[in-house]
């Protein structure tokens, strides 16, 4: 009976602990607003019941790990190379804005701009994790080509990091 129990609530955890994706940006999301058009879109999220305001959770969900910061860093010497914006590996993106359910970050940039919302919905205990993209020029499109697939892995990496310090 006791290894039944233990099953039960490993299964549990397990479900409570996933990244979904989903179709479409969340209702209530400012990301898009004086945006433009979007090229590329995500968003994934988690179910995650919190009273913190969302500066707060952007804190806690953007620490990269190691293995992302070098990434970053990597990112950082090649797009130097091409006369491109080398961001801070401590994605501290500007604000744009921020709410206490929503925080949207975002730069722009000769080939491409983009926006990120971290959006705390707490009808429905979630936190949601969404990218626009803008591609400026075709440069904008060369440089996502190998960025994209790092970044799904990474905004998965960061929620799930999130859901296990809860």
């Amino acid at each position: 009976m006791r290894n039944v129990t233990k099953n039960v609530k490993t299964a549990t955890k397990r479900v409570t602990k996933r990244v979904t994706k989903l179709a479409d940006i969340p209702k209530g999301s400012t990301v898009l607003e004086g945006f433009g058009e979007v090229h590329f879109r995500d968003t994934y999220q988690i179910a995650a019941r919190t009273d913190k305001p969302a500066t707060e959770i952007a804190r806690e969900l953007m620490r990269l790990p190691a293995w992302a910061t070098a990434l970053f860093k990597l990112r950082n010497a090649i797009v130097g190379i091409f006369g491109l914006k080398a961001d801070s590996s401590d994605t501290s993106f500007p604000r744009i804005s921020e709410t206490d359910t929503e925080v949207v970050s975002g730069v722009g940039d000769t080939h491409l701009n983009f926006r990120a919302s971290i959006l705390r919905d707490p009808s429905a205990d979630t936190i949601a994790l969404t990218t626009v993209v803008h591609f400026n020029n075709v440069w904008g499109r060369v440089y996502f080509l190998p960025v994209k697939p790092f970044h799904k892995i990474i905004m998965r990496a960061l929620l799930r990091r999130y859901l296990w310090r809860l």
